[in-house]
Order: structure tokens, then C-alpha cells, then sequence
């Protein structure tokens, strides 16, 4: 599945990123602590988060995520958006708590 199915199905804003929403997506992360996505997320996986600046960038490329969802309505810094664009990585919101976009990610990539 790809990140643009994901985007359709679950009528996600597409915040930056859009030359990236081609990349496939394997599963999912959800964490808010760098450390932890860094050494646990798997390259493919979708990250679900409330963090926006630009160091989730830095995580997302090094890791090889196929995008960030921010959750909450909350909305990418500028700086973020920037890298996102440089790294072909698309950033998505949701005004959807974590548990809630969590639960729907999890249904609609293992059905």
C-alpha cells in the first residue's frame, strides 16, 4: 500500500512532501520520543506523532520512514516543511487523537 492510498482512505492532510506520496508503506510507529523511533521504527513504517520540528525530518530520513502523521491538528514548523520537501517525505495531519489514526492505520494495512 502506498502512502497516497493511506492519504485517500483516511482523508489525511497532505502538509509537504507530495513527490514521496509514492513511497510504500510496510507498518507503522507511533512514539513522541526521538530516541525511541531511532532505534525501534523499521524503514516503510508510517511514524505518528506530536512532534513538528525539524528534527523528526532528520529521524524520518535517516530511517527511511515513508511519512510522518501529526496528530491533533497540530501543524508542521516551517523549518520542518522544508526538509520534508528535500527529503521526499511526505508530513500528513490528522485532527485525530494517536489511539484513534492508530487504530484505523492498523485496520487498513492489515486487511
Amino acid at each position: 500500500m502506498q502512502v497516497s492510498d493511506i492519504v485517500k482512505e483516511l482523508k489525511l492532510k497532505v502538509y509537504g512532501g507530495e513527490s514521496g506520496l509514492n513511497r510504500e508503506v510496510d507498518g507503522g510507529y507511533a512514539s513522541d520520543l526521538l530516541s525511541d523511533v531511532m532505534g525501534h521504527a523499521d524503514a516503510g513504517n508510517l511514524w505518528v506523532t506530536l512532534q513538528n520540528h525539524k528534527n523528526v525530518m532528520a529521524i524520518a530520513s535517516l530511517k527511511e520512514l515513508a511519512a510522518v502523521i501529526l496528530v491533533k491538528g497540530i501543524e508542521p514548523e516551517a523549518d520542518t516543511l522544508e526538509q520534508c520537501n528535500e527529503e521526499q517525505i511526505p508530513i500528513l495531519g490528522t485532527d485525530l487523537e494517536t489511539f484513534e489514526i492508530v487504530g484505523k492505520i492498523y485496520q487498513l494495512i492489515s486487511s
